[in-house]
């Protein structure tokens, strides 16, 4: 008996299959196209980009056949062509193609968005269908797309059918025996695939966008729902656990402060910044986190774009930092950052995690000099966890709430932003101004209580689709960044225009600080310039205005913060106080969910799943890495603040009920 790889039952099944392939094809052709001054385009490796991609392909289109090979393998012959198998197979196939052209119009968007093929992100956002479903519809015109991706089934299946594959699916004699003889090789591919095939394979260049465009979108996405959330023990390089403590809090005696418990593995230490004259200072601390502002877009900060000119006109009133880094590229990893002051972890960020509640966060240093603590969210704070972790960790929730109820172990208060008090609203929450007017509704309340407080504000009108309402600024909403992030300055103006006007304002510090920038994505490895962000300390008190060039993180603005105001306090955080910075102590923390980057010197070590290590050169220029020979001695300092941070998080060593034994 001749083998065949597609006897005619199997007919159908070979025209799914080529479909989906050159579907594929022709996405990464079209990225390839659209990002060309990106991609490595030399004839090698764009080969070696397009082979790769077709074997992930292979092995994506692969599992798709499962399903199908096993009924077919199971329907008698005498079977061939009767309504049931007819019904099943058209069914079958309309989903098939529906999966594939759904599955690449969905990449579409997310490369527009991320400049990559799927991951964690897109796995994290099948869980917040509201607020994904409203974005596309408000950023896309969701009809036409529609339409055409049912246009497009239909007309696939048209062709199919036009070309006779479903009547030779459905008229012959082919047997068990050589069905299951076809079906072995696709069995084989998945079943190897599965066991032996990890995403990460395709990451062979040194080129980002190579990377991306040699894996397959669903491939990806599958592999980020497998491997969110990576224990830094098993796919990083580690050093002994006593070296790696040792090494970190060495940094912090050096720094005079005092580890409360030395031998044992925690950080857990008293910090004394008070002179013997100085009196602690407890103003009122307004944090306004920024959605998704780069450094490049603030004149003050190089940029020439004339959109921020309340920033730009606050980084000469403030303590303005000028080469400060984000420590990640999403929301919750720049909150994570900000509250828990921690290096990021592999995976997932701790706001996104389970048993993320009674952690030691900025929070409880507030809390220890007495202040009430409230977190401001214009959407649903149910949206990635938010309200969850802030409320478990001691914030009362002040959100535009539809109906998530907060986790029953949370005793914290949640106040809603009411419809009278909302003028504009979209996929993400209100508009900015109507959030900064609820933050001086609550901060009036509090200042008749005569008790400090902290509220974290996260804003949402920097995010696509880019709407605000109209007659703000001279940009029309809606047409995109530029636009938006106008609009984010001009509210932030407002805001504090009207707070000048309270009584509370003399004694109230705002800190300003992006929580990632507009994109991360690049074709190094990590894009160095891509996690710049602004940051700024305004109306602080007795404290002159001044630009603080220092290479910083994300992690030290708060403990900064705490230094300027006087205070001694206990704490678990990573941060460390810019002001009294010395050349040896810069360096910054940078990193996504698989790549830990740590930047100093113009030098950065990457840090990779596999036990890999990376040494460049950054030119802050042109933004390019150079190969370097590793620094062992720095490549051991960037092991030990991860592979610690990952420690306290993994033995409960960031909870508060630990520390305090």
């Amino acid at each position: 008996m001749k083998f065949k790889l597609f006897p005619k039952r199997f007919t159908l099944l070979k025209a799914f299959v080529i479909v989906f392939i050159s579907i594929s094809f022709l996405v990464r052709l079209s990225f390839v196209v659209r990002d060309f001054g990106e991609v490595d385009t030399g004839i090698y490796n764009l080969f070696k980009t397009i082979i790769i991609g077709f074997l992930f392909d292979i092995a994506t289109v692969s599992f798709f056949t499962i399903p199908y090979l096993i009924y077919l393998l199971l329907v008698p012959i005498k079977w061939y062509g009767s309504i049931l198998d007819r019904v099943i197979t058209f069914i079958g196939f309309f989903l098939g193609v529906l999966i594939i052209y759904f599955s690449f119009f969905g990449e579409f968007t997310f490369w527009d968005e991320f400049q990559r093929r799927y991951n964690f992100i897109a796995v994290d956002y099948l869980i917040y269908t509201y607020e994904v479903v409203q974005n596309i519809n408000e950023s896309y015109p969701l009809p036409i797309l529609i339409g055409s991706l049912l246009v497009l089934v239909a007309a696939t299946i048209f062709l199919v059918f036009k070309y006779g594959y479903f009547q030779q699916t459905f008229h012959n004699e082919v047997g068990f025996k050589q069905k299951l003889i076809a079906s072995l090789p696709w069995f084989t591919v998945a079943l190897v695939c599965g066991v032996s095939v990890s995403n990460d394979q395709a990451e062979w260049s040194k080129n980002r966008y190579n990377n991306e465009l040699s894996k397959a979108g669903i491939y990806s996405f599958f592999a980020a729902f497998r491997n969110n959330e990576l224990a830094y023990s098993e796919f990083y390089n580690t050093i002994s656990q006593e070296t790696a403590f040792k090494k970190v809090k060495n940094e912090f005696v050096d720094k005079g402060e005092i580890i409360l418990n030395p031998s044992q593995n925690e950080i857990f230490r008293l910090i004394k910044n008070r002179d013997s004259a100085q009196v602690p200072k407890k103003p009122n601390v307004i944090f306004i986190c920024i959605e998704s502002l780069s450094g490049k877009y603030l004149n003050s900060l190089g940029g020439d774009y004339n959109i921020t000119p309340t920033l730009d006109s606050l980084a000469d009133k403030s303590l303005f930092f000028t080469n400060l880094f984000a420590t990640g590229t999403r929301t919750v990893r720049g909150m994570e950052a900000i509250t828990l002051s921690i290096p990021p972890t592999p995976g997932r960020s701790i706001v996104k995690r389970k048993d993320n509640s009674g952690l030691f966060t900025i929070g409880e240093v507030f809390k220890q000099k007495g202040y009430e603590r409230n977190f401001f969210y214009g959407g649903d704070g149910y949206f990635d966890n938010m309200n969850t972790y802030f409320g478990g960790n001691g914030f009362n929730i002040v959100d535009r709430g539809r109906g998530f109820l907060l986790d029953k172990n949370i005793t914290t208060s949640r106040t809603n932003i009411e419809d009278d008090e909302v003028t504009f609203e979209n996929a993400w929450g209100v508009c900015d101004e109507d959030i900064y007017a609820k933050v001086i509704k609550e901060a009036d309340k509090a200042y008749l209580t005569e008790k400090p407080f902290f509220n974290f504000v996260m804003t949402t009108s920097n995010h696509k689709p880019y709407t605000y309402p109209e007659g703000k600024v001279d940009i029309p909403s809606g047409t995109g960044r530029n636009g938006a992030i106008k609009y984010t300055d001009y509210a932030i103006g407002e805001f504090l225009k009207t707070a000048q006007t309270k009584a509370w304002f003399k004694n109230t510090v705002f800190v300003i600080m992006s929580d990632h920038c507009a994109s991360s994505a690049g074709r190094w490895e990590l894009d160095v310039r891509n996690y710049h962000i602004p940051a700024l300390i305004y109306n602080l008190p007795t404290v002159q205005p001044q630009k603080i060039d220092k290479l910083s993180s994300q992690i030290d603005m708060f403990p900064t913060l705490f230094a300027a105001l006087g205070w001694d306090y206990e704490t678990n955080l990573f941060g460390l106080n810019i002001l009294k910075m010395e050349p040896q102590d810069e360096r910054a923390f940078i990193g996504n969910y698989r790549k830990l980057g740590y930047l100093k010197d113009n030098k950065v070590i990457v840090l990779g799943d596999g036990k890999i290590s990376h040494f460049y050169q950054w030119n802050s220029e042109d933004n390019s890495l150079s190969p370097l020979s590793m620094d062992k001695s720095l490549l051991e300092t960037t092991i030990a603040n991860y592979q610690v941070a990952d420690y306290l998080y993994q033995n409960n060593g960031l909870k508060l009920d630990n520390l305090k034994k």
